[in-house]
Formats: C-alpha cells, sequence, structure tokens
C-alpha cells in the first residue's frame, strides 16, 4: 500500500489517505471516522488498522461509485511529509561507503565510524513532495542528499537485529538537503546540532510510505538523484556500511522507539560536493531535484529563490 499525509489546497489540516494510482482514498471519510487521524496514530494501532485500510482501498477500486466524493484526486491536494510529527526522527550519518571517501577527501569527516551514528532532523524543516523549498540567502553550495528511510510500524526496545523488519511499516524518500557553507563549519568546531541539515524546507519527505510487501529486498534498491531531468547519481542499498539490524539494536537499546518514528539511512556517494566540479553542481533557484527509488517512488522538490516558496 501507498499511505499518505495530504491537506485540500483550501484547507490546511493535516489527511490521512491510501494513494490509489492517480486518486487518494480518505480514510477518515471511507471509515467513517472509525480508523486514527494522524499517520503515527494509524501506524500505532497496529495490523488490524492496517488490515482494515487495505480493505477500504480494495473496496474503492472494485466499487468507485460506492466511494465517490472520498476519491480524490492527486492534483486537488498537496502532498504532505508522510509522518509530519514524528516523535524521532534520526538520520544515520556515514553509512555508504562511497559517501565516506567523498568526505575525506573534502574534509567533510575527522574519523571513521566504529557504530552507528545519527543526528536529529527536526520536524519543522520537514516539506512533502513537490514543495518548493527557498535556498537561504548567502548560501551557494546547497546539496542533495537522497536517502532511503525506515518508518517504525510497532514499539522497539531493546531489540535485536534479528527480528528488525518486525519492526518496520514500510520505507519513503527523504531529500536531506545540506547547506555544505555551514557544514564545513560546524564540522570544524565539533558541532553536533547540524544547522547545515535543519534549515526550513531543509527536509523533503515522500511522497509516501510504501508498506513492506512491496520491497522484495531493503538492501537490493538503487537510490537514484537526477536534477533538471539529468541523473547525478545511481547507487545501490548493498552499499550501506550498517544495515537496519544494526541500527535497529543499536538505537533502541535504552530509548524506546515509536510508531511512526523514522530512521533516514544515510547518503549514497555522488553528491555534488564529492565531485571536481562540485561548484556548477550545486542547488540554486529554479533547479528541480528528483530523488528516487528506482522503479518504486519519487520525491520531486523545486529550489527557489527567498521569499518564492508559497
Amino acid at each position: 500500500m501507498r499511505l499518505l499525509t495530504y491537506c485540500l489546497k483550501n484547507d490546511p489540516a493535516p489527511r490521512i489517505g491510501v494513494r490509489l494510482d492517480t486518486r487518494i482514498l480518505d480514510l477518515a471519510a471511507a471509515s467513517a471516522g472509525s480508523l486514527p487521524g494522524r499517520m503515527k496514530d494509524l501506524l500505532a494501532a497496529g495490523a488490524a488498522a492496517l488490515a482494515r485500510v487495505r480493505t477500504l482501498a480494495d473496496a474503492s477500486r472494485s466499487q468507485p461509485g460506492k466511494f465517490g466524493p472520498m476519491l480524490l484526486d492527486t492534483g486537488s491536494v498537496r502532498i504532505l511529509p508522510p509522518v509530519p510529527d514524528a516523535d524521532k526522527f534520526l538520520c544515520v550519518g556515514k553509512n555508504y561507503r562511497s559517501h565516506l571517501e567523498e568526505l575525506k577527501r573534502t574534509d567533510l569527516i575527522r574519523e571513521m565510524p566504529q557504530e552507528p551514528t545519527a543526528f536529529i532532523k527536526l520536524n519543522s524543516c520537514l516539506v512533502g513532495h513537490e514543495a518548493r523549498v527557498a535556498r537561504p540567502d548567502g548560501i551557494v553550495r546547497l546539496d542533495y542528499e537522497p536517502e532511503l528511510v525506515f518508518v517504525i510500524g510497532k514499539r522497539a526496545l531493546g531489540a535485536k537485529g534479528a527480528d528488525a523488519l518486525d519492526y518496520i511499516a514500510g520505507v519513503t524518500i527523504l531529500n536531506d538537503l545540506t547547506c555544505r557553507d555551514l557544514q564545513k563549519r560546524e564540522v570544524a568546531s565539533g558541532s553536533r546540532f547540524w544547522t547545515a541539515k535543519n534549515a526550513p524546507g531543509f527536509g523533503p519527505l515522500g511522497p509516501e510510505i510504501i508498506t513492506m510487501d512491496e520491497i522484495r529486498d531493503p538492501y537490493d534498491l538503487w537510490m537514484i538523484c537526477a536534477v533538471n531531468g539529468t541523473e547525478r547519481m545511481r547507487v545501490n542499498t548493498r552499499d550501506q556500511i550498517w544495515k537496519l539490524p544494526d541500527i535497529i539494536e543499536h538505537f533502541s537499546r535504552f530509548i524506546p522507539i515509536e510508531p511512526g518514528d523514522m530512521f533516514s539511512t544515510g547518503a549514497p556517494g555522488g553528491v555534488a560536493v564529492g565531485k571536481p566540479d562540485a561548484e556548477a553542481l550545486f542547488l540554486k533557484p529554479g533547479d528541480t531535484v528528483e530523488c528516487s527509488i528506482d522503479g518504486i517512488a519519487t520525491l520531486r522538490t523545486h529550489i527557489v529563490s527567498p521569499g518564492a516558496e508559497s
């Protein structure tokens, strides 16, 4: 299934739905209010709630006339981050061998990780599919980072790696936009906050949660990034150093990981900063960035000048 959070263009209140090709089934209306209204609450409701969503989705396909106004055209809504209010969004850093080599060449890494490390992605920086993201004034080295994100479906505390996939509801995509101007200063100062990755709009996420029944093998996926239609990178997730079992076991040792929490699993190699012609490749207003899981989903973001976000 494809689960998403959206709002009507004339009503900013978030709603949840399931995408059916070019239409979205409004789950609140279709369930007569019996399903939760927020994505993380839907996931917390467990397998029975997701089975109910699947039943409604199947019924709307076979009897579209019965669901009428509950089926919305995707062009009539604004797609929001699939989980806009996660309690925890942890981004695992330095997790692709190819990207580590780039970081070493550009002095953006001081030491090799000995265990999974992560920084926090703030909810305030998240935006959805087709968002217009302003490159801040004074920033000229804005980079793209397509990342596979695992969305937690049930509580994990003291989880064992062998059971990792049992805790996952699905996957989505993050474009971890990064201001390399700030990042270099933050690395030099030893900062762990990563302002460079948390400016407003620097977290395009989505377009939806793809449930795990549609993912044959999360470690044989091609992560792709294209700018203005030109492919910039194509890296397989098998290149990750820390796989999901390592990540779940490490971070759930002492901290409960709750439904709707997310783990982004790192940037692949091929970002602009690692290339000889980096200055020509950094993002600028007018660029359109597409981050994809090949053959499965694409997240599109438009880079604009400050003040042109709406």
